[in-house]
């Protein structure tokens, strides 16, 4: 079960959804995740795919779910702020599979996740029936454990695997959220549509907030709270920016003996620091 203070922080994320937009820099472990605290982030989103490349891993599943919920566990304990979990499809197509999963980031000390509603093996989406009885799932099995304030952000696909005619998609996505809603989502997450129109859109069309998935060479911030947006993150966006860090640096001390790319490093002192015996 949940203790006081796990409770006290679901009930900040769901406040947080209040304010205007916020934005979240996804982390993958418990340095990510203390160093975007350390940059000013009011909660901490994790990020799928960096977890898995952090654990030698594919995205979409490649991780189990007690790896997963090992990485929750190491990110919730590094940081004093609110910590939503990507727990990608469930980790199973049941509705007793999601249970199970919420159940265990809960246990982790996550006090909110992301449930996507397409199938990890193919990339088709769960009928939307089905994907009501999963998010119906996920809120009593949070319920179960003592905290019925955990914050579902329900992430569908349609954009970005470009599912169906690019011009009945909105129409699709409207349809999910209001669905959705119903069974108890408490946001809409699209990654995939970047495009202002649409999201304006589609955010004038539901009472969710919704969170667009954001990087580089895409509107900012300002752009998309313009148009409605409440809720920014950046997937694996930061991750793959310092992975390919690492990617030349290694490559610029082997072919040139040089060192530019560490220039801009975290020192030594201060990734130290950040994990002083609380």
């Amino acid at each position: 079960m949940t203790d006081q203070s796990q409770v006290e922080k679901a009930r900040t994320l769901r406040a947080l959804h209040e304010a205007p937009v916020l934005v979240l820099p996804n982390a993958w472990d418990a340095a990510s995740a203390a160093l975007v605290v350390q940059a000013g982030a009011a909660a901490v989103a994790t990020t799928s795919g960096g977890v898995a490349w952090s654990l030698g891993r594919t995205d979409g599943e490649g991780l189990t779910r007690a790896e997963m919920t090992e990485a929750v566990r190491r990110i919730a304990a590094a940081v004093r702020v609110p910590v939503t979990a990507d727990i990608e499809g469930g980790y199973g197509p049941g509705p007793e599979d999601v249970a199970a999963t919420v159940r265990a980031v809960v246990e982790a000390g996550a006090v909110g996740i992301n449930l996507e509603d397409s199938r990890a093996s193919d990339g088709t989406l769960y009928p939307t029936s089905v994907q009501v009885q999963r998010i119906e799932a996920a809120r009593n099995a949070a319920a179960e454990a003592g905290l019925p304030d955990l914050f579902v952000n329900l992430r569908t696909d349609v954009y970005l695997f470009g599912i169906g005619a690019p011009d009945g998609r909105l129409e699709d996505v409207q349809a999910r959220a209001d669905q959705y809603a119903k069974a108890g989502a408490d946001g809409l997450f699209v990654p995939g549509l970047l495009d202002l129109d649409v999201l304006a859109s589609l955010t004038a069309s539901t009472s969710l907030p919704v969170n667009a998935m954001a990087g580089a060479g895409g509107p900012s911030v300002a752009e998309l709270v313009g148009v409605g947006v409440r809720r920014i993150s950046v997937g694996t966006g930061i991750a793959e920016a310092a992975y390919g860090l690492a990617q030349r640096a290694a490559r610029e001390l082997l072919e040139t003996g040089t060192y530019r790319s560490l220039d801009r490093a975290a020192s030594y002192a201060d990734l130290n620091g950040l994990f002083t015996v609380q």
